[in-house]
């Protein structure tokens, strides 16, 4: 995977995140899980992309 292509979905990741923080009005415990359950996803796919993480091949994210 090209390191242009993970820059640019941290870059937009990011930015739709803040997005929905800043703009959605939610409770301030549903914002925290959601901006939990998003940095768990982009570790894990992070991880994949460089190969640390090969035991997950069969999880599509």
């Amino acid at each position: 995977m090209p390191l242009l292509t993970i820059i640019l979905v941290l870059i937009v990741t990011g930015v739709l995140l803040w997005l929905i923080n800043s703009y959605i009005p939610m409770d301030a415990k549903i914002k925290n899980i959601l901006n939990i359950v998003v940095v768990i996803a982009i570790v894990l796919w992070l991880l994949k992309a460089f190969g640390l993480l090969d035991s997950i091949k069969g999880i599509n994210v």
